[in-house]
């Protein structure tokens, strides 16, 4: 073993762990990055005291969400700021059509 191999050895308390490239890291990170924790809010602020549904935090295709979404509860919607709007009051609609696709949800700002 070379003093550079020497230099770069870190320890871990993993037993699968593996020396890789630094571009291999980068896609494990990026892949373990991927949220499947659904944030479910409803809100009303700044749009005439209409409700809107709001899902945060979801990473990945948000757009063919939105539109699965907007089909299961028969609403409009839109995708903003890295959030999903359906109109109404649809939380517990979308609770179970996410639960049901996988994600995890939580329900935020009752």
């Amino acid at each position: 073993m070379s003093k550079q191999e020497k230099r770069n050895i870190v320890y871990s308390t993993n037993p699968d762990w593996s020396k890789q490239k630094s571009g291999e890291r980068e896609k494990d990170a990026a892949n373990n990055n991927v949220s499947n924790t659904a944030y479910i809010q409803r809100d009303r602020k700044k749009r005439a005291g209409k409700i809107v549904t709001i899902i945060s935090k979801l990473n990945g295709d948000l757009k063919s969400l939105q539109k699965e979404l907007q089909k299961h509860c028969g609403a409009g919607g839109s995708v903003k700021r890295d959030n999903i709007e359906i109109q109404g009051d649809q939380r517990d609609k979308i609770a179970e059509y996410l639960k049901q696709k996988g994600y995890k949800v939580k329900f935020a700002g009752e």
